[in-house]
Order: C-alpha cells, then structure tokens, then sequence
C-alpha cells in the first residue's frame, strides 16, 4: 500500500498544513503552477517529490520537473500534466496522449477547482486537487490524499479551508 497526497497551485506558498495533512503519506505528487524552487524543495525534503510544471513556473522548476509524467505506483499507471482538461473537455493533444499511454489516473490542475470524476469513456479516474496555495480567485484551499493498494485506489479524502482562515 502507498499513500499519496496530491497538490497543485501553489503558486510559490506552501500552506503549513501540508505537512499535518501528508505526515503519514510515502509519497507527494504536485500538479504544477509550483511557484518557485524554494517550494519544491521544501516538498522534497519532507517526502518523495513527483511533480510537472505549470504555466506559471519559471526556469528554475521547469529545470526540475516536465510538462508530463507519467509512472506506476503498486499496479496503477498515472499520468499527471498541469493544463490537461476534464473528461469529454479535454486539452487539444491530451486525449490522444491518455489513449496512448492509458493511464488508470488522469491528473490534472490549473483549474482552482477540485474535481474527482470517472471518465467512462476512457476507462481510469480524473483527479484535480484544486489550489493548495494563497493566489488565484479560489476562496477554499484544497488538497487531496488517497492511498493505493495493489490495483486499487481507496480512501480518498480532501483538505478543504477557507483562505481566510490560513492567512
């Protein structure tokens, strides 16, 4: 079994309640929009660090991550892009990549706005955390930790606080 926290939009401020929320997690994944390299860094050193990057990140996080990952974790092939769309929306080029490489989840963030919906059509699970950081148009920060065992994806639960309350 692997527990996974899943994040995006940080947009260059790490929420302290990252480190409560993912403490008992194995591993980080970070759908990009990062922010900056001091951010990252803080991820990597308190747990293994899978991430891409955003629209908005610089030199310095592109450097460290790509547009596009795809892995396997247990039995379940991911494949994570920060602007990927949703099912039956989705961005010019994703959809034949998905079928492609035919993940079991689709991970995708940019949006502000967490969503966790089958996709029928292309048989696996679409999964955007939402915005864990400070900037955008988003009023609740959200993030997101499951955990996998084997082929199975169980006991997803979401962070969910008001901007207001953190800052």
């Amino acid at each position: 079994m692997t527990k996974i926290g899943l994040l995006s939009d940080t947009h260059g401020w790490l929420n302290p309640a990252v480190f409560e929320f993912f403490k008992d997690c194995d591993e980080i994944w970070h759908v990009g929009d990062i922010g900056s390299a001091d951010v990252a860094n803080k991820l990597l050193a308190f747990k293994p660090l899978k991430a891409v990057y955003g629209n908005i990140d610089g030199q310095d996080v592109r450097l460290m991550f790509p547009k596009i990952q795809v892995f396997t974790v247990e039995n379940v092939k991911v494949m994570m892009t920060h602007i990927g769309g949703y099912p039956n929306r989705y961005e010019p080029g994703i959809k034949e990549l998905i079928i492609k490489e035919r993940p079991n989840i689709f991970i995708s963030g940019h949006s502000h706005i967490l969503k966790v919906m089958n996709d029928h059509s292309l048989n696996l699970l679409h999964i955007n955390p939402g915005a864990a950081g400070n900037s955008g148009f988003h009023r609740i920060m959200t993030m997101v930790r499951f955990q996998i065992n084997g082929c199975d994806i169980q006991k997803m639960e979401v962070y969910e606080k008001s901007r207001n309350q953190i800052i």
